[in-house]
């Protein structure tokens, strides 16, 4: 059985890749935010920097992606918030258990994302446009709901792989097989 895992573990660059992506992708509209607010506030004090009425929308429209964005990141490093005053006292295979559990959750939810949001967003996001930005379709304010579905689909998809190899591959074969 453990030869299986080190053939499904050659993917792990491609769980890299999708993972430095969007953490790159994150940190580009985490320096659009800064630029874009620090010239709207400075243009409400300094004659000669503009400050259009675009801003907020934009400046809301990156934040929303960053953030569900982030949350995707967030489940690759296992960094959710998480209930464990309980787990000294749960068998390990249980907590195994709910581990996959859990993570079965998260992927129908991401699944649900990507499909809901866009609909969400080829529906009702295509048909308006931003007040500030009449020739701006909303749909990139839904958009960021299915991108966030697939990045977490790809991250639960590696945590739920990584759940199942754990039952099955002893903690002496992972460390040989570093």
């Amino acid at each position: 059985m453990p030869g299986i895992f080190k053939t499904i573990d050659k993917i792990k660059p491609v769980y890299d890749f999708a993972y430095k992506l969007v953490l790159f992708v994150c940190k580009l509209l985490l320096i659009g935010d800064i630029a874009i607010t620090s010239m709207a506030v400075l243009g409400r004090y300094i004659p000669f920097i503009p400050d259009p009425a675009w801003t907020e929308d934009i400046v809301l429209t990156l934040m929303s992606y960053m953030a569900v964005l982030s949350a995707a990141l967030a489940i690759r490093r296992g960094a959710h918030i998480r209930m464990t005053a309980f787990d000294v006292y749960l068998p390990k295979w249980l907590l195994k258990a709910l581990d996959i559990f859990a993570d079965l959750a998260v992927l129908a939810l991401a699944i649900f994302m990507m499909t809901t949001g866009w609909k969400y967003a080829t529906g009702i996001g295509a048909k308006g446009t931003y007040i500030s930005l009449p020739k701006l379709s909303r749909f990139w304010m839904y958009f960021p709901i299915p991108v966030a579905g697939a990045a977490m689909l790809v991250f639960e998809l590696e945590a739920i792989y990584n759940h199942i190899k754990g039952i099955f591959v002893k903690e002496e074969e992972k460390n040989d097989s570093k």
